[in-house]
């Protein structure tokens, strides 16, 4: 390996851990979602549910993001090889 592939390797590393440690500091949720429900308490007519718009990361759009890594680095592995026969 040459210096290139291993900075290939370990940015794609990086890329990686970063997104699956974001998606634990968001709550470790299997899907994304936008919104969530919420407990409100009414006056009127007690506690009720309501949706707030708030974006949670999610297991699956970590997954495309570290996929996305993978298939690019995998590439540029290849594209860097040192072609010396």
């Amino acid at each position: 390996m040459n210096s290139k592939q291993k900075t290939v390797i370990y940015i794609a590393i990086t890329i990686v851990v970063v997104s699956l440690v974001i998606w634990q500091i968001y709550g470790g949720e299997i899907f994304t979602k936008d919104q969530v429900l919420i407990e409100v308490k009414d006056e009127l007519f007690g506690t009720t549910k309501e949706w707030k718009d708030q974006f949670v990361w999610g297991l699956d759009l970590s997954g495309i993001i570290s996929g996305a890594t993978i298939v690019v680095s995998g590439i540029l592995f290849f594209v860097f090889r040192n072609k010396k026969k």
